[in-house]
C-alpha cells in the first residue's frame, strides 16, 4: 500500500515550513517542522519577558543573568521585576510528536517544557548535582497519580537515570519521543500518555515512562488527544534554539524493541573510587586512540588521556565505562564512555615548538623527541602523566573540581625551552567572555586560565578552525567547566 498525504497551499503559507515524509506501507506520515524563531508567529501572544535574540551568554557566578545580542534564531525568556514572566504556547496543537531542541539555562534558573501543555519535563540548572531527582534537569516532574487507592493518591515523578546536564550558559540538546493518551469514541481515556524516550545531551535518561495524569500546574487536569507545546516562563531565564517538531497524521505505530534474543548483558565499570583503565578508544571522525587511559572518579566526572599525544581527548559526566566491546567473547580491546561526553578535538601533540605564533601546529611527533614515561599515582589514586618532549620533562596532572563541575589541569616543565607553546583548545569557535573565561565550540564548554605565570593566551585561525595557544615557560594551570 502506498501512503499519501494531501497538503493544501495554505499550509505552505503558515508559520511552519513542512517536510512530509511518507513511510511506504505504514499508513501514516511524519510531518517535520522547524519552528521559526525570527519572530513570534508560531506562538500565542508572548509576555514582555520573551524576546528574539541573535546570541545569548550567561554568567556562571550570577543568578538569572543573561547578556543578549541583537539578531534572530534564539527564543529567550528573561523575566525581571518590570517584565513578569509568563508561559509561552504554540498556536499549533499536537498529539504524538518527536521534539528536538537546544536550550541554555542561566545560573540558578528553572523552567520546563510541557507536552500538550500538560506533561512537564523539568529544565533546571543542575550543574554539580551527582544524584538528580525528578525536580532536577531532565526529570519528569511531579504529576497527579490517580492509580493508587483512595487516600493514597498524590503527586509523583521520575528522576533522570543520571545527571547528563551541562553548566549554565552552555547549550544543551534535548530529544523527546511522546505518545499522547488514547480515547475511545465516547471520549473515555483508554490508554495513558507515554514518554517513549528522552535523551539529554545524547544520553538516554528516560525510557517508556507511562504517565497516569498531567503534571501539577498543567493547563488542565483534563487530558485530551492534542494540545500545544508550552514553554514555562514564570520562573527563570532560559533560551531555546533549533526547535524541530515531528508530528504524525495518525497515531504512531506501536514501538517495537530492537533488542534480539541473543543480546549480551553489558559489562559496565563503576567508579565508586578513583579508577584507571587502559583500552582502545574510538572517537568520531578520528583514528582509534590505541594508548588511551581513562580515569574515573566518584564525583562522576571522568576523562580519557591519549598517551601518544599527551592530550586530553574527552571528558564526560555520569557513568564511567562500558567495557563490553573489550571483554565480551574475544573482544576488540575498546571501551566506551557511559555519560554525557564532551570531546576536545582530534588527537595532536599537546606541546609544540613554533617559530612564530602563526606557525602550523605539528601533526605528529617527528622532531619533538616525544617519549611517554607512563604515570604515577598518588595516595588517592589520582594519576600524574609524565613524558619527555623537546629535551624537557613534563608532568601533567588532572583533578576533578569540587561538585564534579569539571576538571583542573596543571602542566609543569623542568627546563625552559624557547618558543614552546601549549595548545589549550581547538574548535569551531572560541570566544573570550567578559569575566576572562573562554567559551569553546559554540558554547559547549568553558575554559578558565587559572595560572600561566604571566603568559598571555592567543586565539588564532588555523585551517578554518580556531586554536587557543599559550607560551609555556614553567607551568600552566587551567580548568575546563562543562
Amino acid at each position: 500500500m502506498k501512503s499519501t498525504f494531501k497538503v493544501s497551499s495554505t499550509i505552505f503559507k503558515s508559520i511552519y515550513a513542512f517536510l512530509i515524509i511518507c513511510t511506504a506501507g505504514s499508513g501514516y506520515a511524519q510531518i517535520v517542522s522547524q519552528v521559526p524563531l525570527n519572530d513570534f508567529s508560531a506562538f500565542k501572544a508572548p509576555s514582555k519577558s520573551w524576546q528574539i535574540a541573535g546570541s545569548v551568554q550567561a554568567d556562571i557566578s550570577k543568578t538569572n543573568i543573561f547578556t543578549l545580542a541583537n539578531g534572530s534564531g534564539i527564543l529567550v525568556n528573561f523575566p525581571d521585576k518590570r517584565n513578569k514572566g509568563e508561559d509561552l504556547y504554540t498556536l499549533a496543537e499536537y498529539g504524538d510528536i518527536d521534539l528536538e531542541l537546544e536550550y541554555l539555562m542561566a545560573s540558578g534558573s528553572n523552567s520546563g517544557i510541557y507536552l500538550q501543555g500538560r506533561y512537564e519535563i523539568q529544565l533546571e540548572d543542575t550543574w554539580g548535582s551527582p544524584n538528580p531527582r525528578s525536580g532536577n534537569n531532565g526529570g519528569i516532574y511531579e504529576r497527579w497519580d490517580d492509580s493508587k487507592p483512595d487516600g493514597q493518591k498524590g503527586y509523583s515523578g521520575y528522576a533522570p537515570r543520571q545527571n547528563a546536564s551541562r553548566a549554565p550558559g552552555l547549550w544543551q540538546k534535548l530529544k523527546i519521543s511522546f505518545k499522547a493518551p488514547r480515547f475511545d469514541g465516547s471520549g473515555r481515556k483508554i490508554a495513558n500518555a507515554v514518554m517513549l524516550r528522552i535523551e539529554l545531551n545524547s544520553v538516554i535518561i528516560h525510557d517508556n515512562v507511562e504517565l497516569s495524569g498531567p503534571t501539577r500546574g498543567s493547563v488542565s487536569n483534563t487530558e485530551a488527544a492534542t494540545g500545544p507545546l508550552r514553554l514555562q516562563g514564570d520562573h527563570g531565564a532560559v533560551a531555546f534554539r533549533n526547535i524541530k517538531i515531528t508530528k504524525y497524521d495518525s497515531p504512531r505505530p506501536v514501538e517495537r524493541s530492537t533488542t534480539n534474543g541473543n543480546a549480551v548483558d553489558p559489562i559496565l565499570i563503576d567508579a565508586s573510587d578513583n579508577i584507571i583503565l587502559r583500552s582502545f578508544m574510538d572517537l568520531p571522525g578520528s583514528p582509534r586512540v590505541v594508548h588511551a587511559v581513562s580515569v574515573g572518579s566518584p564525583e562522576k566526572v571522568h576523562y580519557t588521556y591519549d598517551m601518544d599525544n599527551a592530550m586530553l581527548v574527552q571528558l564526560w559526566r555520569g557513568g564511567f565505562l562500558n567495557a563490553t566491546p573489550m571483554w565480551h567473547d574475544r573482544g576488540d580491546g575498546s571501551s566506551r564512555p557511559l555519560g554525557m561526553v564532551q570531546r576536545l578535538g582530534k588527537p595532536l601533540q599537546a606541546i609544540a615548538r613554533l617559530s612564530n605564533v602563526q606557525s602550523v601546529w605539528i601533526s605528529d611527533t617527528a622532531g619533538t623527541g616525544y617519549r611517554p614515561k607512563g604515570y604515577v599515582v598518588d595516595e588517592k589514586g589520582i594519576p600524574s602523566f609524565r613524558y619527555l618532549t623537546y629535551g624537557t620533562s613534563v608532568n601533567d596532572q588532572v583533578k576533578v573540581l569540587d561538585l564534579g563541575r569539571g576538571i583542573s589541569r596543571k602542566i609543569t616543565i623542568t627546563d625552559h625551552v624557547n618558543d614552546l607553546y601549549f595548545r589549550l583548545a581547538e574548535a569551531e569557535s572560541i570566544i573570550q567572555t567578559a569575566d576572562g573565561m573562554y567559551l569553546i565550540d559554540n558554547q559547549s564548554y568553558y575554559l578558565r586560565l587559572d595560572d600561566a605565570g604571566g603568559a598571555k593566551p592567543i586565539i588564532r585561525d588555523q585551517n578554518g578552525r580556531k586554536e587557543l595557544i599559550i607560551p609555556i615557560v614553567k607551568s600552566i594551570s587551567y580548568s575546563i567547566l562543562f
